[in-house]
C-alpha cells in the first residue's frame, strides 16, 4: 500500500510539472525516479529510463493563444537544487472566494484575525501587533487548507504552501537549507504561508526514531515562528497534534481547532455541494444530514458529487442513489442509530416498511412501535372489537 501511495505521489509531481510546462524539471525528476525505482520496481525504472533517453522532437512548438511573457513583477519561487522542484506552491484567489464552512466559534476567531490585519495601524499605535502565527488542528477533510486560502483572499495577499516533497532531500543538511530558503522567501513580502502537515517535519525532539536532520528542522521552525514579521501570517496545519514538539505549541499565537461538523453544518454542506441539483435531492436533506453525521466536509462532497454524476448520466435515480447510500451507512450505525434512521425514513418518505426494514436492518415491528402504527395482530383485534 505504501508503494502505491509513493507512486501516486510521484505521478502527481510529474503531472504538476508537465502542466506547468517545466520540461527540464520533468526530465530531472524522472531521472531521480529511475534511480529510486531500480531496486523496488526495475521494470518501471527501465521503461522510464527508455523514455528519458528518447530524443524529443522540438520542431513543432505547441500552439498558443498568445505569447506568454514571464511575470517580472513576481520573484521566482525558491527551488531545491537537486530536484529543481519549487519549494512553495503559490495561490492567488479573488476576494470574493466562497468562504469555507465553519462553526460560529471558528468564524468569530478567524473574523478577529482578519480584522486585526485590516486595523494593523491602529494596533501599532497602541503598542500592539496583530496575530502573526496560528496552527490549525483537525482531522483530514475538515477545511484547514481551504480556510488558509480563504484567509489569504480576504487579506488580499498570496498564499504560499510549503511543498514537503520538494523540501525533504536525501542529502545531509539540504532539507534544513531548503526550509530556510522557503521561509526567507515568504518573509520578504506580505503573504500567508502555510506549513501543511507540519507534524511530518516538527516531531518531538525526544523521539529517538528520528534522525538528527529532522531534529534540526524543528529548531529551524522554532526560530522562525519566534521571529516571524507582523507583515505576514504564518499558518501551520496538522492532523496529528500529539506528534508535534511541545515547544512549538507555545510559539504559535493562536490554536484553531477544526472539529467534525455538527448536524447544522452538515446540512449546510449538503445544500452547498448539491448546488443546482438541490431541487431534486432537497426532499432527502434531513435523511442525508443524519447519514453523513460524523463525516468530514471532503467526504460529504465526494459522495454528493457521486450522486449528482449518476443522476446526470441517467445511470440511477435520486431515490436509488440515496437508498444505496443509506444501506451502506446503516452498517456503521449503532442499533439506536439504525432505529432513528428507520423512523426518519418511515415519516419522511414513501418507502414501505418492508423496504425500510431491508435498508436499515430494523424489524417492521420495531418500526411500527416507534411510529405509533399498530401491528397486524393489534389491527385484527381492533377490527374484531369494532365488529
Amino acid at each position: 500500500m505504501d508503494e502505491v501511495i509513493d507512486i501516486n505521489s510521484d505521478l502527481a509531481q510529474v503531472v504538476r510539472l508537465a502542466l506547468a510546462e517545466q520540461s527540464e524539471d520533468v526530465r530531472l525528476f524522472v531521472a531521480r525516479l529511475v534511480r529510486r525505482y531500480r531496486t523496488e520496481a526495475p521494470e518501471l525504472a527501465e521503461q522510464l529510463d527508455m523514455y528519458l533517453r528518447a530524443k524529443v522532437s522540438r520542431s513543432a512548438a505547441p500552439l498558443r493563444k498568445a505569447v506568454q511573457r514571464p511575470d517580472v513583477s513576481r520573484p521566482a519561487l525558491p527551488i531545491d537544487d537537486e530536484s529543481r522542484l519549487s519549494l512553495l506552491k503559490a495561490f492567488k484567489d479573488a476576494p470574493d472566494r466562497e468562504p469555507p464552512l465553519l462553526s460560529a466559534e471558528l468564524e468569530e476567531s478567524l473574523g478577529q484575525l482578519i480584522e486585526e490585519r485590516r486595523q494593523a495601524d491602529r494596533l501599532t499605535s497602541m503598542g500592539l501587533v496583530p496575530t502573526r502565527s496560528a496552527i490549525f488542528v483537525g482531522q483530514p477533510g475538515v477545511g484547514k487548507t481551504l480556510t488558509a486560502r480563504w484567509l489569504a483572499s480576504q487579506l488580499g495577499v498570496e498564499l504560499y504552501v510549503l511543498d514537503l516533497t520538494a523540501v525533504m532531500s536525501s542529502l545531509l543538511g539540504r532539507s534544513g537549507n531548503n526550509l530556510r530558503a522557503a521561509l526567507d522567501f515568504a518573509k520578504r513580502t506580505p503573504c500567508v504561508l502555510l506549513l501543511d502537515e507540519i507534524d511530518a517535519i516538527a516531531k518531538r525532539r525526544s523521539d529517538d526514531t528520528d534522525v538528527g536532520e529532522l531534529k534540526r528542522l524543528v529548531t529551524v521552525i522554532l526560530q522562525e515562528v519566534d521571529e516571524w514579521p507582523s507583515t505576514g501570517l504564518l499558518l501551520a496545519a496538522t492532523n496529528h497534534p500529539e506528534l508535534i514538539d511541545p515547544a512549538l505549541w507555545r510559539r504559535f499565537d493562536l490554536v484553531v481547532e477544526f472539529k467534525i461538523p455538527d448536524l447544522s453544518a452538515v446540512k449546510a454542506a449538503v445544500k452547498r455541494f448539491l448546488g443546482p441539483d438541490f431541487a431534486l435531492f432537497g426532499r432527502w436533506l434531513d435523511i442525508l444530514a443524519f447519514a453523513f453525521s460524523g463525516e468530514s466536509f471532503s467526504d460529504i462532497e465526494r459522495d454528493i458529487q457521486r450522486f449528482r454524476r449518476a443522476v446526470a448520466l441517467g445511470t440511477a435515480s435520486d431515490a436509488e442513489m440515496i437508498e444505496e447510500f443509506i444501506r451502506s451507512r446503516a452498517l456503521s450505525l449503532s442499533h439506536q442509530g439504525r432505529i432513528d434512521m428507520a423512523i426518519m425514513l418511515a415519516k419522511q418518505t414513501r418507502l414501505s416498511q418492508h423496504a425500510i426494514s431491508e435498508i436499515t436492518g430494523v424489524s417492521r415491528d420495531t418500526i411500527r412501535k416507534y411510529t405509533g402504527e399498530p401491528t397486524p395482530t393489534k389491527r385484527v383485534a381492533k377490527k374484531r372489537a369494532e365488529a
